[in-house]
């Protein structure tokens, strides 16, 4: 793969590029970088992959001038926000001159793809969300967000971290395979700052519920039976796209399913990509 760079709104934004044909966008993880999507991508043939690191994760900057007062419960925070990173991508597609692409996101990277739905539908050829749900976050999940920008504020980082790769990683492939753990808990790179900023942006994500039925593209999906943040039941929603919907569920697998199960995910996604020419 080709790593590259480009600007966007002030922050250098990295990004690999590799193989041809249709362009599939690949939006990984918080708080992961590209890494995550190697172990599929590698197994996905020559398609032409484009797999930036979002902003402020691995090593695409986070950025000055961040809007503040986003997530009501860190009035003070910066903030950011789907609608950010969805301007980031906008700037790939037209930096690489893609009129339109097929969206694979994992977790945030499909929070982004809904926004982008939403801003830019004629260049959304397809969506693939791994591990990811058009609902907003749950009070449960506030409260959650309200205490991670507070340890990353106090120092907690590396901590947060450690549970992070600890929950999010399911049982069975803890279980399976245990050198998983450190091996993506190394990629958790982001800064206090970053975090916060997350944290921040995922807690004021928008009801994307609507949004979904007005995705007339085809969709596709994988969830995790053993995921702590998305369940199967939340990702059901997205049979409500007119453009039709493929859903799977992977009951052995946690909220990182497509690195935990790379050669089940990736049949099932190149079967899905033929449609495209992919």
């Amino acid at each position: 793969m080709n790593s590259e760079s480009y600007l966007s709104d002030g922050a250098r934004l990295h990004y690999l590029d590799s193989g041809s044909g249709v362009p599939v966008i690949f939006l990984h993880p918080t708080p992961l970088d590209n890494f995550y999507w190697r172990p599929l991508i590698d197994r996905l043939g020559s398609v032409r992959a484009i797999v930036p690191d979002l902003r402020g994760h691995g090593v695409s900057e986070l950025g000055a001038n961040l809007p503040v007062g986003g997530f009501a419960r860190a009035p003070d925070a910066p903030t950011l926000t789907m609608a950010q990173l969805a301007s980031d991508t906008v700037a790939l597609l037209d930096l690489l001159a893609f009129r339109e692409a097929v969206f694979v996101g994992c977790s945030i990277g499909g929070y982004v793809m809904l926004e982008l739905w939403r801003r830019v539908p004629e260049r959304m050829r397809g969506f693939a969300f791994v591990c990811s749900k058009p609902q907003p976050d749950a009070e449960a999940n506030l409260v959650k967000r309200a205490d991670t920008v507070a340890k990353a504020r106090a120092g907690e980082r590396e901590t947060l971290f450690d549970g992070m790769a600890q929950a999010s990683i399911g049982a069975t492939a803890r279980s399976r395979r245990p050198a998983i753990v450190p091996e993506l808990r190394s990629r958790m790179v982001l800064t206090s700052e970053a975090i916060v900023a997350v944290q921040a942006g995922l807690a004021a994500r928008p009801d994307s519920v609507s949004t979904v039925s007005t995705i007339h593209v085809p969709v596709f999906g994988i969830s995790g039976g053993e995921d702590f943040a998305v369940s199967p039941a939340e990702m059901e929603a997205f049979r409500a796209a007119p453009g039709g919907c493929e859903l799977h569920t992977f009951p052995d697998a946690g909220h990182f399913a497509a690195y935990e199960q790379p050669e089940k995910a990736a049949s099932l996604l190149v079967a899905w990509l033929r449609q495209f020419g992919v």
